[in-house]
């Protein structure tokens, strides 16, 4: 296994300065160390895998210094327009060490989402015509294909991509998380659900927030058929909800989202509210961290949530800590009418012996579109 610090002692000598990316919880151990030993101006948690790309291009024009960006492979897609468009030796011929955790790798078992994705990522950089290469676990074998990737990277003006496969990398230093006095996810979770009842449809995000929605589900003897996990594409949770609410006009269709998948593509609010479905209910369960992938904190704690919403042109937007507002915060939404969004702050973290879904997402999508149907 390499160490963390080993990693970016030799990207330092060999004149990396400059991290950024979306946290991968096959990079959790590099992203902690990174979080716990580098400046802030030297590192970026961008809003996603484009915006990473875009802060390499501009670090690398005004220093001439090559950047890290690190991201989970199901991230892939949101960076290959401005890799392609941009940073490719065809138009401006940016070099950058992107580092990928590989996900649904080709014989290790991994969750339905990851797995396409994964048996096609090789395919994928081929097709793009991008230079890439496995980092090995060896840390001698691996110093070597890091200056091979930076030398190459810096040869052909071009992204050089280094795909890191399962425990590859050993623990580093962490960061303390601070445990602020709130309800937890779950919990919020659990009140939001029995709020908003049972005949409502719910879409929700990507993580750990779907798999507690689907434990309190069995738990509880319900079927879940109303719920929509999205077990996958972190950030459109937003947008499948507003394409039932569409085609919908009498049930109400909620979206529990997250705050770093709200963050990731924001933009999808406005397209909401421009559209403007009333029976469109948006929660949002803030607790400040990229929590399924290792704890790394997002940037929508400088972000009144709320407001960005009223702003983008929800109807209605309110904020609370409190749980046992949460009956009259639901009626304050409905009331109002959609698109409306409640932000739920909540503290960090979940229960360790989390299950995940049983369903198959095929299972899943059938019980879901038979459920609306009737």
């Amino acid at each position: 296994m390499i160490e963390p610090g080993r990693f970016i002692d030799q990207l330092t000598e060999l004149g990396v300065e400059f991290y950024t990316g979306v946290p991968d919880s096959l990079l959790k151990q590099l992203g902690s160390h990174i979080m716990a030993t580098l400046p802030r101006e030297r590192h970026v948690i961008a809003a996603n895998e484009g915006a990473a790309v875009g802060l390499a291009i501009g670090h690398y024009m005004r220093t001439a210094k090559p950047a890290v960006v690190y991201l989970q492979n199901s991230g892939f897609g949101n960076l290959v327009n401005p890799v392609l468009s941009l940073a490719d030796p065809d138009v401006y011929g940016i070099p950058m060490l992107v580092v990928v955790g590989w996900r649904g790798q080709p014989g290790v078992k991994d969750e339905p989402q990851h797995v396409k994705q994964g048996r096609v990522q090789e395919a994928l950089l081929d097709a793009a015509g991008l230079p890439w290469a496995v980092l090995p676990k060896d840390p001698d074998a691996a110093d070597k294909a890091v200056a091979e990737a930076l030398a190459t990277a810096t040869e052909q003006s071009s992204p050089f991509f280094l795909l890191v496969e399962k425990g590859t990398f050993a623990d580093g230093e962490k960061v303390a998380s601070p445990k602020p006095a709130l309800a937890s996810r779950e919990e919020a979770l659990i009140a939001a659900a029995e709020a908003v009842g049972s005949e409502a449809a719910i879409v929700s995000t990507t993580g750990m927030l779907s798999r507690e929605l689907f434990e309190y589900r069995e738990r509880v003897g319900g079927d879940g058929d109303r719920d929509f996990l999205t077990v996958g594409g972190m950030g459109h949770a937003s947008s499948i909800a507003l394409g039932v609410a569409m085609a919908e006009p009498d049930r109400e269709v909620w979206c529990f989202d997250g705050d770093g998948a709200l963050l990731m593509h924001l933009g999808s609010l406005a397209v909401i509210a421009d559209h403007a479905p009333s029976t469109y209910f948006h929660i949002v369960f803030n607790n400040g961290v990229h929590d399924s992938v290792g704890g790394q904190p997002t940037s929508v704690g400088v972000v009144d949530v709320a407001a960005a919403a009223k702003a983008l042109g929800y109807r209605y937007a309110a904020s609370t800590e409190d749980l046992s507002s949460l009956p009259e915060q639901i009626a304050a939404l409905r009331a109002a009418g959609g698109p409306a969004l409640l932000e739920l702050k909540v503290k960090p973290g979940n229960r360790k012996d989390i299950g995940r879904p049983t369903r198959t997402p095929a299972e899943a999508k059938a019980a879901f579109m038979g459920a609306l149907a009737k």
